[in-house]
């Protein structure tokens, strides 16, 4: 993976930051409907879904009681007066999302044992196969919990920003310079790259490194955005930046 810059300012930085923030979606939720509120919500558990249902497996849950919980993890942190229980200090997110999680594992499973698990309730379609799967090409051992719920929320957030990156260009109807560049932004070129690239895309050498740069450029950007929804403050995005790239590599 390249190196990201994280002097960069991210394109979610302006003055309604907060407002696009995961805080934010918590924070409102039970007092917010309507298409972009439930769209917020989904995004949201998107992108912890897997950490937190990996956490819990991790946890000696079985594969049908892990994405159990993790749904109803996700419905009562979403309903109105979750937060009167569980105190946020509105720091790193991800150390809220999961105290919260470990606090509804210690206080809930019992009682969810003895009623209907998630109430019927199926918050929003996930491929839980596919997340089982993942999960069984994990390490067996965990010797750091929290450190591998941070390492799955980095690989994470990497994945949508590169997600994004790749609709940008085939909206663009550029899908086929991305397909075949994508490869620059997880290692450096090497000795004649760019001429079989610029070969393959019909560009000079000089055109293809200047595609690349631009890729290597929206991706950073793509991720910055990624890291400053899941921190409570601008002054923050670089310091969680950099760890979640330690964590991510270590």
């Amino acid at each position: 993976m390249t190196q990201l810059d994280p002097q960069r300012d991210a394109s979610s930085a302006g003055g309604d930051w907060f407002a696009t923030t995961h805080w934010s979606v918590v924070l409102a939720a039970g007092r917010t409907s309507g298409p972009e509120a439930q769209a917020a919500l989904e995004r949201l558990c998107r992108t912890y879904w897997y950490p937190l249902y990996a956490h819990v497996r991790r946890r000696g849950h079985s594969p049908p009681d892990a994405q159990d919980l993790t749904q109803e993890f996700f419905a009562r942190l979403l309903a109105q007066g979750f937060l009167d229980r569980v105190v946020a200090d509105k720091g790193k997110f991800r150390s809220f999302l999961l105290a919260a999680m470990n606090h509804f594992l210690a206080n809930e499973w019992d009682r969810m044992k003895a009623e209907k698990r998630g109430g019927g309730k199926v918050l929003i379609s996930l491929d839980e196969r596919t997340a089982e799967e993942t999960y069984l090409l994990e390490p067996a051992s965990d010797p750091a919990p929290e450190l591998s719920f941070d390492k799955r929320l980095a690989a994470t957030l990497l994945e949508q920003a590169f997600a994004r990156l790749r609709k940008e260009y085939v909206v663009a109807e550029k899908e086929r310079i991305f397909e075949c560049l994508k490869t620059f932004l997880a290692a450096e070129a090497g000795s004649g790259d760019y001429v079989i690239a610029g070969e393959s895309l019909g560009m000079s050498t000089n055109a293809v490194a200047v595609a690349v740069h631009r890729l290597r450029e929206r991706y950073r950007e793509l991720v910055r955005a990624e890291i400053a929804n899941t921190v409570a403050s601008p002054d923050e995005i670089d310091e969680e930046m950099r760890y979640l790239f330690k964590v991510l590599v270590s």
